[in-house]
């Protein structure tokens, strides 16, 4: 597999797109290690679970209503599956509201070097595309695993990068990656699947802006990468011309996007190990519902509960984070503190802090506003201050420090330094399971939980439509 070599002083290196669609028209089931096969529909149960769960929820209602009218469904006009859903969309339509679904609750799993939630994305254009196609649930694995491994690739260049300037990785890139999955499924040539990528930088979008008032714009980002992805697909397709020079141009992905952090990006990262190392083994399944940035802190604040510390002792919390997690979790202060609304709460270090401290977990439920407005959990997040980490570890993890000083100036401290979910920590396959079954009985009936766990762990037997029509709903609990 070739692969982007740092070049000689004075060569002209080779393209990131021709490279990548080469690795994209010949990926084979086969070629994928067997262990990745198993973990790659165990992450799509993941996925599949936070979907069905999240349908419970006023923003998936509302999402479905918007696409309804715009289809202008006022009979079956469209065939493919929303999860959990009864109703049917156009292909794009259905991508883009499964991805709202699976990344609706920040619920979903993140390659962690990458810093991109790359199985929103990833998932929900491989179950749309090859649902549409009649394709086998071979060719639903291998398409997911292809979207997961572009994605994680292109995030890593930027090392964390897109964040520190306003843009969100997991739409961004995986527009590039959706396009390489539907292009894969549409057969296009290794020449075409370039093209695609360089439609793709013309499509791609999506901003943190979201983080100033908790609007719902993060939520739709996933399913929009697969729209652009597949469109840009489909003009590849039928000669649609793209530049040649999608990543590394003048005005490519990274210039255009990172400005002066352009220095830091390792464009190298874009094709190491394609086809040898598997980046999905450096996917973390999230133990909570709320950005991986606060995990860390939120697992040392559970430890120090069990030490006994009394919350009317604490005079005051410290949180030691990585410097480059600090404008999304931790300002600005006010909102971090005391979290207008939930998203606001999934993205505050003071919150996820205090919440585990006093509740002693930190599920859906302490994103409600009976916790929110809690007075002790905002009396406890108001004693939260946040430090940069001088010993972090990220983006390999995200690593997180908190420290508790009580009335007798003792200081009680635990730390995280490889988040829980990482790949040197992983959640096991037995506790995605678990995760699934509590996320997907919030939806339906136990037996029929157990029936879509089933078939997606059994999906390499199957057919990919038959998996779409199992996620699609048929009864109430």
């Amino acid at each position: 597999m070739a692969t982007y070599l740092k070049p000689q002083p004075g060569a002209t290196p080779p393209l990131i797109a021709p490279i990548l669609a080469e690795f994209a028209a010949n990926l084979r089931f086969d070629a994928i290690p067997p262990h990745i096969r198993e973990r790659a529909k165990h992450l799509m149960l993941d996925a599949a679970g936070i979907a069905l769960a999240s349908t419970r929820f006023d923003f998936a209602r509302r999402s479905l209503s918007a696409l309804t009218a715009l289809a202008g469904l006022d009979s079956a006009a469209g065939d493919s599956v929303v999860i959990g859903f009864p109703q049917r969309l156009p292909l794009r339509d259905a991508v883009q509201m499964n991805g709202i679904l699976v990344h609706g609750l920040d619920f979903d799993d993140t390659h962690v070097p990458g810093v991109i939630h790359a199985t929103a994305s990833a998932f929900s254009c491989a179950l749309g595309v090859t649902a549409k196609l009649k394709n086998s649930g071979q060719q639903l694995i291998t398409a997911y695993v292809l979207g997961i491994e572009i994605a994680a690739r292109l995030g890593a260049v930027a090392k964390g990068g897109f964040h520190q300037v306003g843009f969100h990785p997991t739409s961004l890139i995986g527009a590039f990656s959706c396009a390489l999955q539907s292009g894969r499924l549409f057969d296009l040539t290794p020449q075409q699947l370039s093209m695609a990528q360089g439609i793709a930088l013309s499509v791609a979008a999506g901003s943190m802006e979201f983080l100033a008032d908790g609007a719902w714009t993060k939520r739709m980002h996933p399913g929009w990468a697969g729209v652009g992805g597949i469109t840009a697909a489909s003009l590849a397709q039928q000669g649609f011309i793209g530049p040649a020079a999608a990543y590394e141009g003048r005005f490519g992905l990274y210039a255009s996007h990172l400005g002066a952090l352009l220095k830091d990006c390792d464009f190298t990262l874009a094709t190491a190990g394609l086809g040898e190392r598997w980046e999905l083994e450096q996917v973390a399944v999230k133990p909570f519902p709320a950005c991986h940035f606060t995990h860390a802190c939120a697992d040392a604040a559970l430890n120090l509960r069990e030490r006994g510390i009394r919350v009317e002792d604490i005079v005051k919390v410290r949180a030691l984070i990585p410097q480059e997690v600090i404008t999304t979790v931790c300002e600005p202060v006010a909102s971090k503190k005391r979290p207008a609304n939930s998203y606001d709460a999934q993205f505050s270090i003071p919150y996820a802090v205090a919440v585990s401290f006093l509740r002693g977990k930190f599920g859906l439920a302490e994103l409600e506003d009976e916790a929110r407005e809690d007075a002790a959990i905002l009396a406890l997040a108001a004693k939260v201050d946040y430090e940069i980490d001088p010993n972090s570890g990220f983006p390999k993890y995200y690593s997180g420090e908190v420290i508790i000083t009580t009335r007798d100036g003792t200081e009680h401290r635990h730390r995280e330094h490889i988040n829980r979910g990482a790949a040197e920590r992983p959640i096991s396959a037995q506790d995605i399971v678990r995760k699934f079954m509590g996320n997907a009985e919030l939806a339906v009936s136990r037996a029929r939980a157990e029936v879509i766990r089933d078939v997606m762990l059994t999906m390499d037997t199957r057919d990919a439509h038959s998996v779409a029509e199992t996620l699609a709903a048929q009864e109430k609990p």
